[in-house]
């Protein structure tokens, strides 16, 4: 098959676009992307305008270098967060038949301020750096108690075996909800990650669904509140009014979309270079102390989130014409690896100067950086000290898929004799 017949359909450039401008990929099919993504993303910062169009998946902007993501992440007029405005999103809700399901919304991801900000404040207090840091200790031992399942085979498939049960229990255990609901939080996971482009469709149906394994939980809580986030959010106020249900349940599932999924791919993306690395290994279980600072070269090195953004007017932004309701996507992983901002951007570099933007920047920034963080040092601590020097299994390589979050499909390792 050629690789002009597994890609999306080219769609014509806009009179507006420069022909210099155009670059031509794929962010869910493009096949090398799926190979090895950050060997493509440094090709395409080598052969690419540091913002262009592509004309794949209906044509859109990506912005690649560094500081075009650094001044859109701020933009938040001319990048808005809102794939259909609020006010005209809220019409065609309240147009939907009385007896048709409620559509959860992912609050306040999908808002721009003053609406986003609105709706995030009361998320501040239950990711605060002080908060999730009484988590650790649970985290650790959940982390312990997965890789001890495992540890005497001499081999896992580590994405299915560690890096999807280790954040879906973190996050039963956070929001309060039963670990017996673990199997259908970790096939919607599934469900989810399978799609090789979303179908909205079925993205609200997942939505629905979520809230639903959660909605009996969520009344408890209401009733007789516990040590947890559930009963925390039913105490907060939202601009001055109590929260409700809805609420909830938009809470819920942007926990569930921002948690699970991005949380696992730091952890593959981690763990395969740690693999790849077995004197990087070795420094790590002779001085733990620097696992810290190893998350942050990872997390640079490997940066895996590309956030939608649609155009909000027609500008000029960095020289670049762009029209109201284009869609512009922040590819964080390219920014990340922009020699302008970082020299030798490809090698990996614990003495390395400058702060990474893999959790975005602006008033979106990823709210659960902190949760992450510790997540991702868990996890390397706890493995580390638990499983001997690994490996990549030379027999079955990796897979990887594109689209808004670069994540790893499978990843096979090695470890003993």
């Amino acid at each position: 098959m050629t690789e002009a017949a597994v890609i999306s359909e080219s769609t014509p450039i806009p009179d507006h676009v420069p022909e210099a401008l155009v670059y031509d990929f794929d962010m869910f099919l493009d096949p090398a992307y799926r190979t090895d993504p950050h060997t493509r993303i440094m090709q395409i910062i080598a052969e690419a305008p540091p913002i262009f169009w592509t004309p794949r998946n209906g044509g859109h902007w990506m912005l690649v270098g560094h500081q075009a993501n650094f001044e859109a992440a701020r933009d938040i007029e001319g990048f808005s967060n809102e794939m259909i405005p609020h006010a005209q999103l809220q019409e065609l809700l309240a147009q939907m038949p009385d007896d048709q399901e409620r559509i959860p919304m992912a609050y306040p991801i999908t808002l721009d301020p003053p609406l986003h900000t609105k709706y995030r404040l009361p998320l501040q207090r239950v990711f605060s750096p002080q908060h999730i840091n009484t988590l650790k200790e649970s985290i650790r031992q959940l982390a312990g108690e997965i890789i001890d399942e495992i540890v005497d085979k001499g081999e896992c498939e580590f994405m299915a075996a560690v890096a999807e049960p280790l954040p879906v229990e973190v996050f039963l255990k956070m929001l309060g909800l039963p670990l017996s609901k673990s199997p259908e939080y970790r096939a919607l996971v599934k469900a989810h990650l399978s799609e090789i482009q979303p179908d909205p469709t079925k993205a609200v149906q997942r939505l629905q669904q979520v809230a639903a394994i959660m909605r009996d939980t969520l009344l408890e809580r209401r009733e007789n509140p516990q040590d947890d986030i559930i009963s925390m959010l039913w105490q907060v106020e939202i601009d001055g009014q109590p929260t409700t249900l809805e609420d909830l349940e938009n809470y819920g599932v942007l926990l569930f979309i921002a948690g699970l999924d991005t949380v696992m791919q730091g952890m593959g993306h981690g763990i395969r270079h740690l693999a790849m690395n077995p004197e990087l290994q070795q420094m790590l279980r002779e001085q733990p102390e620097r696992i810290s600072e190893t998350t942050e070269e990872l997390l640079r090195r490997y940066t895996f989130t590309v956030p939608p953004r649609r155009v909000g007017k027609d500008m000029e932004f960095q020289g670049v014409q762009m029209k109201e309701g284009e869609r512009a996507m922040m590819f964080l992983p390219a920014a990340d690896l922009d020699p302008r901002e970082y020299p030798n951007p490809e090698r990996f570099d614990l003495e390395r100067e400058g702060a990474h933007i893999a959790f975005n920047a602006g008033p979106h920034r990823c709210l659960g950086s902190h949760l992450a963080r510790v997540e991702l040092n868990v996890l390397y601590e706890e493995w580390l000290a638990r499983v001997p020097e690994f490996r990549l299994n030379p027999e079955r390589p990796p897979k990887f898929n594109g689209g808004h979050v670069v994540g790893v499909e499978e990843l096979h390792l090695l470890w003993g004799s």
